[in-house]
């Protein structure tokens, strides 16, 4: 909204230094600020009312140490990230542009999820929550969503490969064929040398035509993932601090991907795929970062406050959303690899349990306790080693995610 009050500010009454915010980095500064602002100052003024309206954990038997020291932490904080973040996405950004609608429209999404389950959970004294099978459709619900915007909108283009060369400070430009604008399905392979991979290509075997039917894979994969990283988000929202710290760093390196792919001087200089309009995530990114890092101010150990599965869902769907948009969703198992190994650990300690139980008639388990940060409490270690622990795996992850733009 203030970004079009100033664009006519600037354009039609010529005011001095309307014109800053046309810049993207202007405004994702801002936005940075703002959201900081309302996460740490409004932050208080929620968890103060989600504690006179009763809304606590409720202590579960884990038998894990300071456990019941929960009990009635107030929960459903996601409102603090989702509202810190929406706030300076909607004065700050372009809202026509077709990233940002879907990113709005997965926060609000998931969030509505997350929301249901803790309030089932809360107010309904049910501990299991929204049934599995209605999250997997609603994330199933966004996936297609997603997929089919991101593989039918007109406005969802990438920037032809050319002889085109743009050196950085711009002083000489060398053009040799004229790059274009097309719609297309192809996507980023980290660490190769030839690194785009073209999913209608995986069914060329079908004939003539095939690329027309590119969406029978494309919005399955983009169904995939959503699913898969808003799950692990939830996994790993355990311990005080873990997915709120690890969620900001991975989005913080999204951020620099979006922000070069979206510039064609750098992608050009970079020698990435240019996406027309998808710097415009960078408020978003922004916004959404200085929304993780505030509600940390709460939820740092000792929490005084829980985000909820209102809060792990939205995150792990915008990580997801931001991945697919900028054609780098195949290097989400390294960036959130924090993700990844939560998941895993489930899949794994459940699925060993079922084998063993059927076939020596008794479960084994592979892990102390899954997800993978309760085995490492039930070995003795404190949370907030844990936590820390996890932050710093996480920044390599994320350098080892950024470094890849010149490593192939």
């Amino acid at each position: 909204m203030l970004y079009y009050l100033f664009e006519y500010l600037d354009k039609t009454m010529d005011v001095p230094g309307a014109g800053v915010f046309q810049y993207i980095t202007f405004r994702s500064a801002l936005a940075l600020i703002l959201s900081l602002m309302i996460s740490t100052i409004y932050g208080k003024k929620i968890i103060t009312f989600l504690r006179n309206q009763q809304v606590g954990e409720t202590v579960r038997e884990l038998g894990l140490e300071g456990q019941t020291q929960k009990a009635g932490t107030p929960t459903m904080g996601g409102l603090i990230i989702i509202i810190a973040t929406l706030i300076p996405v909607l004065l700050l950004t372009k809202l026509n542009n077709i990233y940002i609608i879907l990113l709005i429209v997965t926060t609000l999404w998931m969030g509505s999820i997350g929301f249901i389950d803790d309030y089932i959970k809360i107010f309904k004294k049910d501990k299991q929550g929204l049934k599995g099978i209605f999250k997997v459709i609603g994330q199933v619900g966004l996936g297609i969503i997603v997929g089919s915007v991101l593989y039918f909108n007109p406005y969802v283009t990438v920037r032809e490969r050319s002889n085109k060369v743009l050196n950085f400070n711009q002083t000489e430009t060398i053009v040799s064929q004229s790059p274009s604008e097309i719609k297309s399905t192809v996507t980023t392979i980290p660490f190769t040398k030839n690194n785009e991979l073209d999913y209608a290509k995986i069914i060329e075997w079908t004939g003539e035509g095939y690329e027309n039917w590119a969406w029978l894979v494309f919005i399955p994969i983009v169904i995939f993932i959503i699913t898969a990283v808003s799950n692990g988000a939830n996994l790993t929202d355990g311990i005080d601090g873990l997915a709120a710290g690890t969620s900001a760093i991975s989005v913080l390196a999204l951020g620099i991907f979006t922000f070069v792919s979206g510039n064609v001087i750098l992608s050009s200089y970079l020698n990435i795929m240019y996406i027309p309009n998808s710097g415009e995530m960078t408020v978003f990114i922004s916004a959404f970062v200085g929304a993780l890092i505030g509600f940390l101010w709460y939820n740092s150990f000792p929490a005084t406050v829980f985000m909820g599965d209102t809060g792990s869902l939205t995150i792990g769907g915008i990580i997801a959303v931001l991945a697919i948009s900028v054609r780098k969703e195949m290097l989400l198992p390294v960036l959130c690899a924090i993700f990844f190994a939560e998941n895993l650990s489930v899949i794994l300690q459940v699925s060993y349990f079922k084998y063993t139980k059927k076939r020596f008639g008794e479960g084994r388990r592979i892990f102390l306790m899954s997800p993978l940060h309760h085995h490492y409490q039930k070995k003795g270690y404190h949370e907030s080693k844990i936590v820390t622990r996890f932050w710093i795996v996480a920044i390599l992850l994320a350098i080892v995610s950024i470094v890849t733009l010149k490593l192939r």
